[in-house]
């Protein structure tokens, strides 16, 4: 009896123990009896051992392998039975990648087949899984939710990018809602519908309709979807409001061995641009999975523009596409049209590479080309981009980047410009591309040529314009010129692109040679100095200086911000004898003293067109020229500039002074104030005030002349020495001493005069004494005029009145009253003597021959009868 005890506890510790053991190193012996199920090839991993509660199992973290692949990660598992099965999952990952390794064996005799099989095999459980995620969509991760039964099936799936809520009954899925954020910043797009599965789970479903609105880019925000079919045939449309035709029409037809789309039509509106086409894809032995699938289709898209129509053409395949290795042949080929440019293609290549990363590599004899007209006056003549040999995918382009432009514009000329580089893995702000670039044209209006080269790189987030030459062999523009202006660079312009420390900086140099003008004004050769520095080329500020010879420098400095250019100049005092080469030699005028100064402030924009303000200052000028000398001029000139509108005396009127004119007279203290719009207008009036000289003893005052004018300017004639006059015409047939008043009303902008009823008179005696040898001579050609002409030696004149008009012709209309007193030989006479006369006063200015014109005047008139006295003759009457 003793040794069955002993057998029947040693039996109770095996059945306690065992147990126990199995627990314990159940992560050694459960992967090996699970693969007993699992296909070839496959196998699971337990990096912990599960551990019981008293509820649950809970399973730490469990991988699924295909060879060496992970197909499947599990983290934190727990599996109860409240009421049903439930397995909550905190993390489940699916590597589309390893789908290819799992093996193609034979099905197993005893597995379900049909879904109704599948569906009764299903226990009364629920799954969540916290985190489902399927590599490489990450984006699309979510939690997941099952609700299982034999007869109906839940699934709820809530995520960032999609969401659903669907039912299975039986046969039938009815899909409550479905969401997808297929494009970042557009609406989610949304369907719901019901379809019928097919009786094999592998099968398609046999039949269905599912409809939803679309949110579209572009001009339409709204479409209607709606995908439906039955058996092996269906078709989807998408269809806009208001738009009988669909915007996207594709019939498809099903097979065993081919899945095709034949005749399909689409139409779009890219950026303004109408675009439409026909689509044919067929992809052979599409059952066998995407990369067993050959696929061959044709696309062709027809553009309509000012230049016609244009029809382009992608044909692709007959090839593969893979997640892990593509290989289809493509190629592009045809015209395309927008407003009134055309677009030539032929474009060979080969996408290969991951099907969700794939590339494109250009064949021989890739080119793109262009013609046609930008704007109303600049013509494409050809542009040229040849592509052979370029790859183009995710990480950027590689290969040979050219481009060559030839065009003309009508009144500015022809160019060409060349562009060759090498691209490494470039995309905007990754990898390199490294450029050089050259050119040269015509510049019609300056009848000039003009060249350009250079180089520079794109590296990363930097831009670098390396070397940079360009420049003109002349500038002419009427009778200027400058020789040779030439643009090159100090220090290379770069542009670091970086969101945290953008860089913006350069610096450039321009010189010209002499510039010549009108009457052979010269500027010495000249040269700009300027620098740029701030954050992009839409926000910066800049600086420089601009000197010729001993002109300057101007210093200039200001910024840019993408909108307006907003600046300041400052012109530093310097003698005015630096601006002696812009005086025409012609003009024999020597700048002696004096020093110039300016301040201006300028701002541009493309609405607001060119503005600038600011003064300029000349004092103490002194000019010395053959016959005149200029001293003690000062000049004050604040002024602004908008709109074409030039404002003169912003802070004060413009002011001239000058302290004396030499000439054949001698002026002094001219004075002019000059305020307003020009050009001019009745809401913004130029007015000239101030206007005062003195002159021949006296002084030749204007209180104000406004422009334009609604009455006349009164120019003041003061106490003018006649004296003087004289002795500066210096006639030798008369002299004339006494003084003078007068105003004379004076028009600029009337359509006949220039004045009109002015007068002249004397406030005092005057004296008339005629050249004795011009007398004599005169009695001796005529006796009859000789008794006039005696009375007129020395005449003594009380009162004169003399009445003027001058029209815009230059035409001089002169009728003067004298009254005075004769004496010669010791006798008195009272003589009253009309005069009339009529000449063309800017002829007169040329000759400046008074006295020959008076003499003839006498000669002519001095001889009639005594008694007669009538306008324009000389009347005599003894006292």
């Amino acid at each position: 009896m003793r040794g069955k005890y002993r057998a029947l506890i040693a039996l109770a510790l095996l059945l306690v123990l065992l147990p126990l053991a199995l627990l314990l190193t159940v992560a050694h012996w459960l992967p090996g009896l699970v693969g007993i199920w699992l296909p070839p090839g496959t196998r699971i991993a337990l990096e912990e051992s599960p551990r019981i509660t008293r509820n649950s199992v809970v399973i730490p973290h469990l991988s699924y392998l295909a060879g060496d692949c992970e197909l499947a990660k599990v983290t934190h598992a727990t599996l109860s039975h409240p009421s049903r099965w439930k397995l909550d999952v905190d993390a489940l990952d699916l590597n589309s990648a390893c789908f290819n390794q799992l093996p193609a064996g034979e099905e197993n005799p005893a597995a379900p087949r049909t879904l109704a099989e599948w569906q009764a095999m299903l226990p009364y459980s629920w799954l969540t899984i916290k985190k489902f995620t399927l590599s490489p969509w990450q984006q699309f991760a979510g939690e997941l939710q099952l609700g299982l039964t034999p007869t109906r099936q839940t699934i709820r799936y809530r995520g960032d990018a999609v969401a659903l809520a669907a039912q299975i009954d039986g046969q039938t899925a009815t899909i409550t809602s479905f969401s997808l954020q297929a494009i970042e910043g557009q609406a989610p797009l949304s369907l719901a519908g019901e379809v019928t599965l097919g009786l094999l789970p592998d099968g398609l479903p046999t039949q269905g309709h599912l409809s939803t609105r679309v949110h579209l880019p572009g001009p339409l925000p709204l479409a209607d979807a709606e995908l439906e079919w039955e058996q092996n045939r269906g078709q989807l449309l998408i269809s806009a409001p208001d738009d009988p035709d669909p915007l996207l029409d594709l019939p498809w037809t099903v097979t065993a061995d081919r899945l095709a789309i034949s005749d399909g039509r689409w139409h779009w509106a890219l950026e303004g641009i109408p675009l439409s086409g026909r689509l044919a894809i067929n992809a052979d032995n599409w059952q066998q999975g995407l990369d067993a699938a050959l696929i061959s289709g044709r696309l062709n898209v027809v553009t309509q523009g000012a230049a016609g129509k244009g029809n382009a053409v992608l044909n692709f395949g007959p090839g593969k596409l893979s997640l892990t290795e593509s290989a289809m042949p493509v190629q592009l080929t045809g015209e395309a049209k927008q407003d009134q440019m055309i677009f030539y293609a032929v474009l060979p290549g080969v996408l290969s590479g991951p099907l969700l990363d794939p590339q494109l590599r250009f064949a021989p004899g890739a080119l793109l080309r262009s013609r046609g007209r930008v704007i109303d006056s600049l013509n494409i003549d050809e542009i040229r981009w040849p592509l052979a040999g370029v790859k183009v995918a995710s990480t950027g382009v590689d290969g040979r980047l050219q481009a060559i432009l030839r065009a003309h514009e009508h009144q500015m000329g022809d160019f060409e410009l060349h562009l060759d580089g090498q691209a490494s893995d470039f995309l905007p702000d990754s990898g390199l591309w490294q450029w050089r670039y050259w050119g040269e044209g015509g510049f019609t209006p300056m009848q000039a040529r003009w060249d350009v080269k250079g180089t520079g790189e794109w590296r990363d987030s930097t831009i670098t314009l390396n070397t940079l030459s360009t420049g003109f062999d002349k500038l002419q523009c009427g009778a200027m010129r400058i020789n040779a202006p030439r643009l090159a660079m100090d220090k290379p312009v770069r542009w670091v692109r970086d969101a945290t420390h953008p860089l913006f900086e350069g610096a450039l140099t321009l010189d010209a040679g002499e510039t010549t003008f009108t009457g052979g004004s010269v500027l010495p050769p000249s040269r700009l100095n300027f620098s740029v520095q701030g954050s992009d080329p839409t926000s910066f500020q800049f600086k420089g200086d601009l000197h010729a010879d001993k002109i300057g420098p101007v210093q200039v400095n200001g910024r840019w911000d993408g909108i307006r250019l907003r600046g300041q100049a400052w012109w530093p005092a310097q003698p005015l004898a630096v601006f002696q080469p812009l005086i025409p030699p012609d003009w024999k005028m020597a700048l002696r003293d004096g020093s110039f100064y300016a301040q201006i402030a300028f701002s541009a924009a493309a609405e607001q067109g060119f503005e600038a303000g600011g003064h300029g200052v000349l004092k103490g000028g002194s000019a010395w020229m053959p016959d005149n000398k200029f001293d003690g001029v000062d000049f004050v000139l604040p002024f602004r500039f908008s709109d074409s509108t030039w404002q003169l005396g912003t802070r004060g009127p413009v002011r001239l002074r000058i302290g004396s004119v030499e000439n054949q007279v001698v002026a002094q203290h001219l004075t002019a104030d000059l305020q307003g719009w020009y050009p001019w207008s009745e809401q913004q009036p130029l007015i000239l005030s101030n206007v005062s000289v003195d002159v021949l003893g006296g002084n030749i005052s204007m209180q104000q002349l406004r422009m334009p004018q609604r009455d006349a300017a009164l120019l003041r004639v003061n106490n003018i020495s006649s004296s003087e006059l004289i002795t500066a015409v210096n006639p030798k047939q008369f002299t004339l001493s006494g003084r003078v008043n007068g105003a004379l009303p004076l028009w600029l902008d009337n359509p006949e005069w220039i004045i009109k009823d002015g007068w002249l008179t004397n406030p005092g005696p005057m004296t008339l004494r005629l050249d004795k040898d011009m007398a004599d001579a005169i009695v001796k050609d005529n006796m009859a005029a000789g008794v006039g002409i005696n009375w007129l030696r020395y005449m003594e004149i009380s009162r004169s009145w003399t009445r003027l008009n001058l029209t815009n012709l230059g035409v001089l209309t002169l009728r003067a009253e004298l009254q005075g007193t004769s004496r010669v030989d010791g006798k008195s006479n009272t003589v009253k003597l009309n005069y009339q006369h009529e000449e063309n006063l800017f002829t007169l200015w040329r000759s400046l021959r008074f006295g020959d014109n008076l003499q003839a005047w006498l000669e002519q008139h001095a001889s009639l009868p005594a008694g007669e006295c009538k306008t324009g003759e000389t009347c005599e009457e003894p006292q």
